[in-house]
């Protein structure tokens, strides 16, 4: 190699750093695509959510309450925001991990269960009894009693035709299956408004508080809350596509990120081109 690279770089290099560059943009810059797997067995395939925001959930379909009295959806639903959830109280794969889950952030929350909001679990298990409802209820609701009403987490039981009018109301896809003799479905939180319709959906088994919080002020339409939460309402956004609420500042983060590689890479790309007129 001679001397004068020392004082010159080759003509190659600002060329391979601005692919570098270019790549590394492209790479920042593209979505991660949605693939296929089709290793997945078909009864999983349709099982997920349907978004349905704005929904109304049929408020005069019946169910029975733990206690094995017939109640309306609408019993519960009256001017409050609720958190509901759809399981199967026999269930001993997930549902015992979301129930744990949704009680954690609930009980983690400065909002007051039953005063500001209330919470409906439905069992979407036609062979599930009052007195499941009832054993289940007091594993989850008695020992956060000291910080919310006791009467504030309903968990209901329906027949086959009222369970399916809800969940496809709310968009819930489940499928049942034989061999196993168990409810393949999805894991979520649905957050309604005081009139009954959704407000939100919450994915996953893990729930922030500060997304059920977000949830809860927006579903009462500022009626609860503080100003301070109507303060992070202007910092964080809903994404609908994930059930999450994340940070704006990201996004300007990424485009800032995305201005400074294309200013790096014209100018390298200048620099180049000078290079080559001048060789």
């Amino acid at each position: 190699m001679s001397s004068d690279w020392r004082t010159k770089p080759p003509q190659y290099f600002p060329s391979f750093v601005l692919g570098v560059l270019c790549v590394s943009m492209m790479a920042f810059l593209a979505p991660v695509p949605a693939s296929a797997d089709e290793s997945v067995p078909p009864i999983l395939r349709d099982v997920g959510f349907v978004n349905h925001l704005g929904a109304r959930l049929p408020l005069n379909q019946t169910f029975r309450d733990e206690r094995g009295q017939l109640v309306r959806l609408g019993d519960y639903v009256r001017g409050k925001p609720v958190v509901l959830t759809l399981n199967d109280f026999d269930c001993p794969n997930l549902c015992p991990l979301m129930l744990d889950s949704i009680a954690q952030s609930m009980a983690q929350l400065t909002l007051t269960r039953g005063d500001q909001y209330v919470a409906i679990t439905v069992s979407i298990n036609p062979r599930d009894t009052p007195l499941v409802a009832a054993q289940t209820r007091q594993r989850y609701v008695l020992p956060a009693a000291a910080a919310a009403h006791t009467d504030s987490w309903h968990f209901l039981t329906g027949d086959a035709g009222g369970i399916a009018a809800l969940t496809k109301a709310v968009g819930f896809s489940y499928a049942y299956d034989p061999r196993q003799d168990e409810y393949a479905h999805p894991t979520g939180v649905i957050v309604l408004t005081g009139e009954g319709q959704i407000a939100r959906y919450l994915y996953g088994l893990d729930f922030p508080t500060r997304d059920l919080r977000l949830a809860l002020v927006e579903a009462s339409l500022g009626q609860i809350g503080s100003p301070v939460d109507q303060l992070l309402l202007t910092c964080y956004h809903y994404d609908p596509s994930l059930g999450r609420y994340s940070d704006r500042a990201m996004g300007w983060i990424r485009l800032g990120g995305a201005a400074i590689l294309l200013g790096l890479a014209g100018f390298l790309g200048s620099l180049w081109y000078r290079d080559l007129r001048q060789g």
